[in-house]
């Protein structure tokens, strides 16, 4: 009998776990994003395949598309978010894809869980003026969980192995080698 829990399918998610542990080749994947400037400060973006395991995945009929722009005040259009805070959207996203699949492992329920979070940012590097660094100086996340069949301590001990464990905490609190290539076009 297949048990979902969270939406999410143990056994597969067990499974998972057990193959890579088994062939740990099968963790690694390299993910992709492209940005087209359109005008302004509005640009559109494209996700669609990524590897796994080396190789191409074939999961994806069609690529996801976003919009970026800037909020009127930074001379944007308003049409979409903007890029610091598309870092944010993922922040969120990490930990509420990880804390739900564990809390399933974990054979706890969850009825309800929101995520905000939050970044200070000082513009002033980026407008080539003297001050603090470009990006973040301080992120704030803020979680709210009701879970009908756990403890306010198991909650808060899967709060804290979610952040341990986390793909975009571990991006934004680690160095990570960034290398940028330019091809100037005809």
């Amino acid at each position: 009998m297949m048990v979902i829990r969270n939406g999410v399918e143990v056994d597969r998610l067990v499974a998972t776990i057990g193959a890579v542990r088994s062939d740990p080749r099968l963790g690694e994947f390299t993910f992709r994003a492209s940005s087209t400037w359109e005008h302004g400060g509005r640009s559109r973006g494209e996700i669609g395949v990524f590897d796994h395991a080396g190789s191409p995945t074939t999961d994806r009929p069609q690529p996801f598309r976003l919009i970026g722009d800037e909020p009127p005040v930074l001379l944007g259009a308003n049409q979409g978010p903007n890029a610091v805070e598309l870092v944010l959207q993922a922040l969120a996203f990490c930990y509420s894809v990880g804390y739900v699949y564990n809390a399933a492992a974990r054979g706890i329920e969850i009825d309800e869980l929101r995520y905000e979070v939050e970044g200070d940012l000082d513009l002033r590097r980026f407008l080539g003026l003297d001050g603090p660094r470009a990006g973040f100086g301080a992120i704030r996340a803020k979680a709210w969980v009701r879970s009908p069949n756990a403890t306010a301590q198991q909650l808060e001990e899967l709060c804290q192995y979610v952040q341990d464990t986390s793909p975009v905490l571990d991006i934004l609190t680690n160095e990570v080698p960034v290398t940028t290539d330019l091809e100037v076009l005809p």
